[in-house]
């Protein structure tokens, strides 16, 4: 087997083991939170300081780019899909539960441990950039939603400045420019806390997985699908042409384009009491889904 079928069945038979702990109640809805909690707040930002604050970052001007391929893919996606609902009368909080999903992409859940797998540390640290789009995205949904929906721009901005991610990026980055040591007990420290973010995080996949919503929603979520796994990656695909990305840039600017929707999502529902349900049906599904659409587009890759 090569690194992309190896990757991809690993990921597969964590996630099975997550449903298979949810099926004989080790595990159960209740401890998703508490797991997604630990991924993100500590492990989650000792995996990305680890892989920045290693790094060679002579070619971050490079790697600057990715970003903003990623940002021009969501709001093109984005907008197409508010105005194609807007010819269907959807009402305005069911709508943005739709779009919200449809332009978070799940950059860093799934992203990491798959560029990881495939293309080790050198794709790591390419879906780190990639994953700063995501970031960006979600202020300036939440500055949307805020204006919109009547909630607070204060704590919107509170919750990315203390994203730990956000600061892992940063720290990673100063302390690589600065040849900062941090010491090896430290560092051996972070390193052994990020290497188990990958299968928290699916375990904690599976353990979520509710096939359930393809019934409530199901003409949405076939839309969110086809907006975010389909279209969305078709518009990296042309903007990295258009910019000259080549080998690794190239296809992981196109590969974390075609991630699923994000968790970031369904916070945004639940901050502006949108259809949270609907937006949670669409991340789930999307992320079954594409445990068969990633695999292909790889390959073709």
């Amino acid at each position: 087997m090569n690194a992309i079928e190896i990757t991809i069945l690993s990921i597969v038979l964590m996630i099975v083991l997550g449903v298979f702990l949810r099926r004989i109640d080790f595990l159960g809805l209740k401890d998703v939170e508490s797991l997604n909690n630990i991924v993100i707040y500590i492990l989650m930002p000792c995996m990305v300081f680890s892989a920045l604050y290693s790094a060679d970052l002579s070619l971050l001007s490079t790697l600057g780019i990715l970003p903003f391929i990623i940002l021009a893919s969501s709001f093109i996606t984005g907008a197409i899909s508010y105005l194609i609902l807007k010819k269907f009368n959807i009402p305005e909080k069911r709508l943005w539960s739709i779009v919200v999903a449809v332009m978070i992409a799940n950059t860093a859940f799934m992203g990491y441990p798959i560029n990881l797998g495939i293309f080790g540390q050198e794709g790591l640290l390419r879906a780190i950039f990639c994953d700063i789009a995501t970031l960006i995205i979600f202020l300036i949904l939440s500055f949307v939603l805020s204006l919109k929906f009547g909630g607070s721009t204060k704590s919107a901005i509170k919750k990315i400045a203390l994203f730990p991610s956000l600061w892992a990026v940063i720290l990673g980055i100063m302390l690589n420019f600065l040849n900062i040591p941090i010491g090896p007990v430290l560092e051996n420290t972070v390193n052994y806390l990020g290497d188990g973010s990958i299968p928290l995080i699916m375990l904690s996949l599976g353990v979520s997985i509710d096939l359930s919503g393809l019934t409530r929603s199901r003409n949405m979520i076939i839309f969110t699908s086809a907006m975010k796994l389909i279209l969305y990656p078709i518009i990296a695909f042309i903007f990295a042409s258009i910019v000259g990305l080549v080998d690794l840039q190239f296809k992981i600017s196109i590969i974390e384009a075609a991630m699923p929707s994000g968790l970031l999502s369904l916070v945004l529902a639940i901050s502006y009491k949108l259809d949270f349900e609907l937006t949670s049906d669409c991340i789930l599904i999307d992320t079954v889904v594409s445990l068969l659409s990633l695999p292909i587009l790889i390959m073709l890759l």
